[in-house]
């Protein structure tokens, strides 16, 4: 098959976590949010806000906040990608009604926010710069309402952090296609187990390719590891219930 350069660019995709202290033009602001504003969206509600970052204290204040994650403050431009409800409930005031919450709102809101978001990844990368997500935003989420004055039925997803890349890092291997990608119903444990164990020697090799042989490690083992009850953020539901969001 012949190579498609979207899909190439799509491939070539790595996080950033060094930046040249370069500006963001505002135009390039424009097209990067434009390109978010394509995405899919559930019935055409769009219910996801970004706030774009440049101030140098907030970012600092943003970096501290999401686990002191240095390249927050460093990257001339951060995006904060929230689920939001809060225009939708104007537009319910509007029309004499009232919105009703359940669970389902929250995921609506959650996913936009994440489709808009990865249109705006691409849509950077295309103009040249480097981008990664920042999870960490959610570790203290009371505080980036605060900072960032979101309004109650809103709440920060995650971070991007956008800008010139100032380092070539390696592509990481992914999963075995086998592992993620099943035929018409759910693959057997077998089939997964087999697809784990090969990336896990996949990984390994990585890992030690790029620290000389000092780093013995492998996906299941530090996934594993990431999945342990102290580092799930079991706070989200209390922010979420003070931010007003009903998980009914």
């Amino acid at each position: 098959m012949t190579a498609h350069p979207i899909i190439e660019a799509l491939k070539e995709h790595r996080s950033i976590r060094k930046f040249k202290p370069d500006p963001i033009p505002d135009e390039h602001i424009r097209a990067i949010v434009e390109a978010a504003q394509s995405a899919s969206t559930s019935s055409n509600i769009q219910a996801y806000t970004a706030i774009g970052v440049r101030d140098p204290e907030r970012k600092q204040a943003l970096s501290v906040l999401a686990g002191n994650q240095r390249y927050v403050a460093e990257c001339p431009l951060m995006l904060v990608w929230c689920a939001d409800l809060h225009r939708l409930e104007l537009v319910m005031e509007m029309h004499g009604g009232q919105l009703h919450q359940n669970t389902e709102t929250l995921l609506l809101g959650t996913v936009d926010a994440s489709l808009a978001a990865q249109n705006a990844a691409v849509a950077a990368e295309a103009l040249g710069y480097g981008i990664v997500y920042i999870g960490g935003i959610r570790n203290q989420p009371d505080e980036v309402a605060e900072l960032l004055r979101l309004p109650a039925n809103v709440y920060p997803v995650f971070g991007m952090c956008v800008g010139t890349p100032d380092q070539e890092p390696d592509s990481r291997p992914r999963l075995p296609m086998r592992a993620i990608y099943h035929e018409e119903t759910y693959a057997e444990d077998e089939t997964l187990l087999g697809a784990i164990k090969a990336y896990d020697e996949t990984l390994q090799a990585y890992y030690a390719g790029r620290s000389g042989g000092g780093r013995v490690s492998n996906w299941s083992i530090e996934t594993a590891s990431r999945m342990k009850a102290d580092k799930l953020r079991g706070h989200m539901k209390g922010h979420l219930s003070r931010q007003g969001f009903r998980l009914e």
